[in-house]
């Protein structure tokens, strides 16, 4: 029994495994939230439910317990970094980017939570530092993992998908055996349609010669016109035959035999001894096989027809050799006998010109102004193209494309995180800065003995939060001294301000 179309075992591996990770994820925070570690029981508690109700959406809500655990992070400590729920900050980032299939809702909450912990840091009245610390643990335990969590999904993805393939090529092979088993019955039909019915039409050609032959008697001339009759019939009933054996199969026609051993000038001789009047000019064939075979079968499809629809006509067949290509060109003239009574299938000169295309080459034919009729052609001496590259294979270039581009991402992501982080620390870090650098003509114009308010007219809002390590000690009495940058980018020298009732005491600029 399945439940679910799941096999029972996978269901109870995923929930020990379920069981097992909340186990493990509750460890620190047993740990480090008891009541001996400055905790409390009722934060372990909600703790570990939250946890427990986390990991039981995990499944179904990929980015459930990785928003829930940062949450509790956040509240706990503005920087996200929390010795609890660090361990689960890793784990659920990871399976957020194994389990979720899109990365959008991923990318929302990513850039939601700096946000928020923006808002909680400027409402705390914290410093800025809190919040790179965020970004720092957000990149590290929450985004680093959820890339790796990708990169591992793309990858099994991938071994899906070549198992899949590895599967349908199987059984497409299979099919394909059949078909080849129909392809060969196929080509034989047409090697039956291509040679018995040239020898056929041949023979009917010679009886049809020796009923008018006067010097036959009439018993003999009987029997040539008989014999003729016969030829046509059989004929016929090949037609019938090839086209049974030719059913079902479209590509019957255009099946690329092998090359035949005659030549077209041995051919052309062979229809000569019929007693064919043809006449060959040239009989330079290409080099690649198929051309070599749509050449011998344009030529032997037009004497063909010529026996069959003009009996006793001259037949004059040319070839050329031209660069690149070989043009070839059959013309019958006008019957000068009465037709042998062959009828044409409809298909030869179809499955000629399909032939001659696959060969990349082009078929043309038509009827003259006396009468006759010209079959040309012209073959290339170079093979045809190559066919496109099967839909497995697209389809296993497409997984493996789509793995290097999540590996990738797994590595530039981080890369880039890391270094607007940079930027971002640089850039606060010039402002606060500038917020206690107090200009050099300023300070000139302070004299000692100012109250407090006629000093704040020339100093910055801001000064240091103490004095720079290596300062000498601040002179006795003063009730209380403030420190200033003198320079943006260096840490010393300082200008010091000292108060004592209300009133500046002193002022140094120390080195």
């Amino acid at each position: 029994m399945r439940d679910g179309g799941r096999d029972p075992a996978d269901r109870r591996l995923e929930r020990a495994f379920d069981v097992l990770l909340w186990l493990l994820l509750c460890v620190p925070v047993l740990l480090k939230s008891d009541p001996n570690d400055g905790g409390s029981w009722t934060r372990v508690a909600v703790g570990v439910v939250l946890l427990g109700v986390g990991v039981a959406l995990g499944r179904r809500r990929p980015l459930v317990p990785l928003a829930l655990t940062t949450v509790i992070s956040l509240v706990l400590a503005p920087e996200l970094f929390t010795p609890s729920y660090v361990l689960a900050l890793v784990a659920f980032g990871y399976l957020a980017g194994r389990r979720e299939p899109g990365t959008r809702p991923a990318l929302a909450l990513f850039a939601a939570v700096p946000v928020a912990g923006l808002v909680l840091v400027l409402v705390r009245g914290d410093s800025l530092t809190y919040w790179f610390g965020l970004l720092l643990s957000m990149a590290l335990a929450v985004v680093a993992p959820w890339l790796i969590g990708r990169y591992v999904r793309q990858y099994d993805r991938l071994v899906v998908s070549g198992w899949e393939l590895a599967d349908r090529m199987e059984r497409e092979q299979e099919a394909v055996a059949d078909r080849e088993r129909l392809r060969e019955r196929s080509r034989i039909a047409g090697d039956m349609h291509d040679s018995l019915g040239h020898e056929l039409a041949l023979l009917a050609l010679r009886a049809g010669a020796l009923e008018l032959d006067p010097a036959l008697g009439t018993v003999q001339q009987r029997a040539a016109g008989e014999l003729r009759v016969a030829a046509a019939d059989a004929t016929a009933r090949l037609r019938d035959i090839i086209g049974v054996l030719r059913e079902g199969d479209e590509d019957a026609a255009v099946a690329p035999v092998a090359p035949p051993d005659e030549s077209v000038a041995e051919l052309v001789a062979r229809a000569r001894d019929s007693g064919m009047a043809v006449t060959l000019t040239d009989a330079a064939e290409p080099a690649a096989a198929m051309a070599a075979r749509a050449l011998h079968r344009v030529v032997q499809e037009g004497l063909t027809n010529a026996a069959k629809h003009a009996p006793g006509a001259p037949v004059a067949v040319v070839v050329e050799r031209d660069p690149g290509a070989v043009r070839v060109r059959v013309t019958s003239g006008p019957a000068a006998a009465p037709a042998s009574g062959l009828a044409g299938g409809g298909t030869g000169l179809v499955g000629l010109d399909e032939r001659v295309r696959l060969a990349g080459g082009s078929l043309r034919h038509r009827a003259t102004e006396d009468g006759g009729f010209t079959l040309s052609a012209v073959l290339p001496l170079t093979p045809a193209a190559s066919r496109p590259a099967p839909r497995s294979a697209r389809e296993l270039d497409l997984a493996r494309r789509q793995v290097r581009r999540g590996l990738a991402r797994a590595i530039w992501i981080p890369l880039a995180l890391l270094a607007g982080l940079g930027l971002l620390m640089a850039g606060v870090a010039l402002y606060t800065q500038h917020q206690t650098y107090l200009e050099p003509d300023d300070y000139a114009r302070i004299q000692v003995g100012q109250s407090r308010a006629e000093v704040a007219e020339f100093v910055p809002d801001e000064h240091l939060d103490g004095p720079p390590k290596g300062l000498p000690a601040e002179p006795p009495g003063m009730d209380e001294c403030l420190y200033y940058r003198s320079t943006m980018l260096a840490a010393i020298p300082v200008y010091r301000l000292c108060y004592a009732d209300g009133r500046l005491a002193g002022k140094a600029e120390l080195p």
